[in-house]
């Protein structure tokens, strides 16, 4: 406890009579500005209305939450070394705008997360969704998790909202909360485009959000973000073919690595066994070194 207060009395700030009366009122002078705009935003090829005060107002308001939230944005900078590559290799081969991939920062910053309401991994499918695109969900395997298969999962959703809509912005929104709900505010409202919708708050926000995440991750410099290369390297591995019933356990000892580093590998691994005659690809590290 007294080490407790002691560091906490060496953490407070000493200023100077000459610092306190700097500025009126006694405060201090900082460096804080408003985030740049670019005078033209696109979002999958489609032009952002900026010139609007409503549709500019919400994006600064993006810009200013996620460039000021310095920890996370320099761990989700760091995440998209290794694993942005993936995300926008398969994007490109279903067809889907590159732009998309900022959807995924939106939902997780590019971490395994789940969700309150349950929704879970990279791309925050909820189960019955995550069933309804394929992918297994069981207490052995969850694939909401295995990256390449959500994100393949997400580019089917996708899709699937610009045939219904043929507008990828509202395609966007739709991943959030629904291709019926959409369709409903569309319909109701008389309206056509995203930017002109009354909606829910979170998402109202959802693709202003992702347009911020592109702004500030295509030009983090610019934003005040340096970060050396190469902080979090893609990681390298093989890929074998298993067939259950295993125990993973055998299965890293077999590869000389740890039951802790083959989930590491493939997070979609959610027990110590395999108990079904199925086969999955499984990710075996090269080395664990950097």
């Amino acid at each position: 406890m007294y080490r407790l207060l002691l560091l906490c009395f060496i953490s407070i700030p000493v200023f100077s009579s000459a610092q306190w009366n700097a500025s009126p009122g006694n405060a201090l002078k900082q460096n804080i500005t408003s985030p740049y705009i670019p005078p033209v935003v696109t979002f999958c090829g489609e032009k952002v209305p900026i010139e609007h005060f409503d549709v500019r107002e919400s994006l600064v308001r993006e810009m200013n939450s996620l460039c000021y939230g310095h920890s996370l944005m320099i761990y989700t900078l760091q995440l998209s070394e290794r694993y942005m590559g993936i995300i926008e290799n398969i994007l490109k081969q279903q067809g889907v705008p590159d732009d998309m991939k900022y959807l995924c920062v939106t939902e997780s910053n590019l971490q395994n997360l789940i969700s309150p309401s349950k929704a879970a991994g990279f791309w925050q499918f909820m189960s019955g969704t995550a069933k309804e695109f394929g992918m297994q969900i069981n207490a052995e395997i969850d694939e909401r998790y295995n990256l390449e298969k959500a994100t393949k999962a997400a580019c089917d959703y996708l899709t699937g909202a610009y045939k219904q809509f043929g507008n990828w912005t509202l395609s966007a929104a739709a991943y959030n909360v629904g291709i019926s709900h959409i369709s409903n505010r569309l319909k109701v409202q008389q309206e056509d485009s995203y930017y002109n919708l009354q909606l829910n708050t979170e998402t109202a926000r959802y693709v202003f959000r992702a347009i911020a995440y592109k702004i500030i991750m295509q030009n983090p410099e610019t934003y005040g973000y340096h970060l050396p290369k190469n902080d979090f390297k893609p990681l390298q591995y093989t890929e074998v073919m298993v067939t259950g019933p295993v125990n993973w356990i055998d299965i890293a000892k077999k590869y000389n690595t740890s039951y802790k580093i083959l989930k590491h590998f493939n997070p979609w691994i959610m027990d110590v066994k395999l108990s079904v005659a199925k086969t999955y690809k499984v990710k075996i590290p090269v080395k664990r070194d950097l």
